[in-house]
């Protein structure tokens, strides 16, 4: 492959399900938005929580490192990313998502239905 920059969606690649093989998780290093649904499944909230009150939930989470904000008019959340902009469930050392059976919808999605260009994809080889 060649010099891909995850930050100019004009070096993406088209996706291609063998990139993730041997790709360096460069869509890991982006900003997710994910839904409450996405932060039950990922074990860090209970859907009384949410449900009794999703700011107190939001700032909970944000106090914890969980998330970096929420947008009460989306209801979107974005997850917290490490100083080097990893998502906070990579593993640095792997590069693999340490919860990827409970990966959020938008990773689930991701290039196929979701992001800054649908159907390309920031891979890099390892």
């Amino acid at each position: 492959m060649s010099y891909v920059d995850k930050d100019r969606p004009s070096t993406w690649k088209k996706y291609d399900k063998d990139f993730c093989v041997s790709c360096r998780a460069n869509c890991c290093c982006m900003p997710v938005e994910v839904k409450s649904d996405d932060l039950i499944r990922l074990g860090v909230t209970d859907i009384d929580e949410v449900t009794n009150s999703i700011k107190k939930t939001a700032k909970r989470l944000k106090k914890e490192g969980i998330i970096m904000s929420y947008r009460e008019g989306t209801e979107f959340f974005m997850l917290a990313q490490k100083a080097n902009s990893e998502c906070i469930f990579m593993d640095s050392k792997t590069r693999f998502c340490t919860v990827y059976d409970k990966r959020p919808e938008t990773c689930r999605d991701f290039p196929a239905r979701v992001g800054t260009r649908v159907g390309f994809c920031p891979a890099e080889k390892k």
